[in-house]
C-alpha cells in the first residue's frame, strides 16, 4: 500500500500491532517502509477499448531507464497507476506527455564531450540540419551539455550551438566524475552521450551511463577495443538497460562498415574472412610519397589536413590499425585482445620514442629505409599498402606490395577498404568503399549513430 511519507512510522506500527501473531508466528513478514516513492497515472475514459495502453506505458518508461516498483489497475481501467522512485518524476512525466499526448516530436537530450576538429563539424552540421530533422524524422536534438579538455557548460533549456564558444566560457572547470554525475542527476528523459575524443579516462564511464539508461555515441575507440571483458561488459549493459553503445566510427570514420557487418549476421550470414585497409592516414601517405619529398614531410602533411590520430605514431606504428580489425573481429563473435594480432611494423625503433617532434627529427634521419621500402615495390611495379585481416580467428595488420590484380590497387587518397567474405559471399566479396579519415566524414558517421540511439 502507499501512505504518505509522513504517516509511514504510525502505518507500519499499527500494521505490525494488527498481525503481531502473525508475524510471532512467522506467516507473515513485518511491514518494510520504502521512501522516496511517488505515484504516477495514466486516467481516461474507455481505456479498456484500446489495445496496448499500459504496454505503451510500461514501454516508454522502461526505455527511459524508470523502474517501475508496483503497478495497479482498477477494474474500470480508466485508471492505470505505477509506482516509481520520485527522482524519477519528472522525466516520467515528460516521457508519457511525449508518448501519449505530443505527437509533435520527440525531445533527445544530447550530452557532447570534445569539441575539437570532429565535434565542432558535428555541431555544424546539427545546426544545418536541425529542421529537417524536425520536419522528417520528428525528432529535436537539443544539445544540454557540452565540454572541452578545460571546461563544462550545462543547459537544461539547450545550448546555442551556433554560439557554443561564448556559451562554454559561462561554465565551470571541466571534472570528469561531476561531469558524469551531472549528466545522471539531472535524468533527462532519451538522453544521448556523445565520446567525440580520444580520451581514455573517458572511456572508463560508460558503464555509468548506460546503466542509467543513457545512449552512448563514441567516436572514442579507446573502449571498444580494451580488454575483451570491458568491451562485453558494456555490450551487456546496453542490452540490460535498453540503451544503446554505439561506434561506428571507430572503423572507417562515417563508411558504414560496422553496420554493414551487423546486418550481415543479424540476417543469419556467418563472416569468415576480412581484407581491409583501414587507415586513411596511411593509405593517404602512401599514396603521396614518391621519394620527391622526404616520408616524414608527407606524414606531416597527412596531420596538418586532420588524417591523423593526435600522436601520428598511433597511425604509423600499426597499432590504430590493430584496434579497427580487432573491433570487426568482436563484432563478428570473436573473442579477441591486441595480443593476439601479429603486426609487421615497417617503423624504425628509433622513430617510436620521445615527443612527436623528436619522430618527425626521427624519420627524417631514417628517410634511407622508407626510400628503400617504396624502390622496392616499384621495381616490382607494384603500390605499398597497409593492410588488415582476419581469417577465421587470426588477425595481422602489415605493409604489403600489392599488385594490379588486388582490390587495393586503385585505392586513391585517404580512402578505406573492407571486403566482407562469409557464407553467402565466398567469392566475390561484399564491398564497403569511400572516404576513411576526415573530420567532416567522422562527424557525419558521429551524427547518424546518434540518430540511430534516439530513434531506438
Amino acid at each position: 500500500m502507499g501512505v504518505d511519507e509522513y504517516a509511514s512510522a504510525k502505518a507500519k506500527e499499527v500494521v505490525d500491532a494488527a498481525f503481531a501473531y502473525e508475524i510471532e508466528t512467522n506467516k507473515v513478514d513485518p511491514i518494510i517502509i520504502e521512501k522516496d516513492l511517488s505515484i504516477v497515472a495514466i486516467v481516461g475514459d474507455n481505456m479498456k477499448n484500446h489495445s496496448g495502453i499500459s504496454g505503451k506505458m510500461f514501454s516508454a518508461l522502461g526505455r527511459n531507464g524508470v523502474s517501475i516498483r508496483a503497478i495497479a489497475q482498477g477494474s474500470s481501467e480508466r485508471n492505470i497507476s505505477a509506482v516509481i522512485s520520485t527522482a524519477d518524476v519528472k522525466k516520467a512525466i515528460n516521457v508519457l506527455h511525449e508518448d501519449f499526448f505530443e505527437t509533435t516530436f520527440r525531445q533527445v537530450n544530447l550530452f557532447i564531450a570534445g569539441l575539437g576538429n570532429v565535434g565542432q563539424k558535428f555541431l555544424d552540421q546539427l545546426q544545418q540540419q536541425k529542421q529537417f530533422l524536425l520536419d522528417k524524422l520528428r525528432m529535436q536534438i537539443r544539445v544540454v551539455g557540452i565540454a572541452n579538455s578545460k571546461k563544462m557548460y550545462f543547459n537544461e533549456e539547450g545550448i546555442d550551438i551556433a554560439n557554443w564558444q561564448a556559451e562554454i566560457q559561462k561554465g565551470d572547470a571541466m571534472n570528469l566524475a561531476d561531469f558524469t554525475s551531472t549528466i545522471q542527476t539531472k535524468n533527462l528523459r532519451n538522453s544521448v552521450f556523445a565520446d567525440i575524443t580520444a580520451n581514455e579516462e573517458l572511456a572508463t564511464v560508460y558503464g555509468d551511463l548506460l546503466q542509467k539508461s543513457i545512449s552512448v555515441v563514441a567516436c572514442n575507440k579507446v573502449a571498444a577495443s580494451s580488454p575483451y571483458v570491458y568491451y562485453k561488459k558494456l555490450k551487456d549493459l546496453a542490452n540490460e538497460f535498453n540503451s544503446q553503445f554505439l561506434f561506428e566510427t571507430n572503423v572507417g570514420a562515417g563508411l558504414p562498415i560496422i553496420g554493414t557487418l551487423k546486418d550481415l549476421l543479424h540476417s543469419g550470414d556467418k563472416i569468415n574472412r576480412i581484407q581491409a585497409v583501414l587507415s586513411g592516414t596511411l593509405n593517404f601517405v602512401f599514396n603521396n610519397y614518391d621519394g620527391t619529398t622526404s616520408f616524414a614531410s608527407v606524414v606531416k602533411q597527412a596531420q596538418d589536413e586532420g588524417y591523423t590520430e593526435p600522436d601520428p605514431r598511433l597511425d604509423l606504428s600499426g597499432k590504430d590499425v590493430m584496434r579497427k580489425i580487432m573491433i570487426l573481429a568482436r563484432e563478428s563473435g570473436e573473442q579477441m585482445e591486441m595480443e593476439d594480432i601479429s603486426n609487421n611494423s615497417f617503423m624504425p625503433e628509433s622513430c617510436m620514442t620521445g615527443s612527436v617532434e623528436d619522430f618527425y627529427a626521427a624519420m627524417e634521419k631514417e628517410e634511407a629505409h622508407f626510400k628503400k621500402i617504396l624502390d622496392a615495390a616499384k621495381a616490382a611495379g607494384k603500390k605499398l599498402k597497409f593492410v588488415a585481416s582476419y581469417d577465421k580467428g587470426k588477425a595481422a595488420v602489415g605493409l604489403q606490395q600489392v599488385d594490379e590484380q588486388s582490390d587495393f590497387y586503385h585505392l586513391y587518397g585517404k580512402d578505406n577498404v573492407v571486403l566482407f567474405y562469409t557464407d553467402r559471399y565466398p567469392e566475390q566479396p561484399l564491398v564497403v568503399k569511400g572516404a576513411g579519415a576526415g573530420a567532416a566524414v567522422t562527424a557525419s558517421g558521429v551524427f547518424a549513430d546518434i540518430i540511430r540511439a534516439a530513434a531506438n
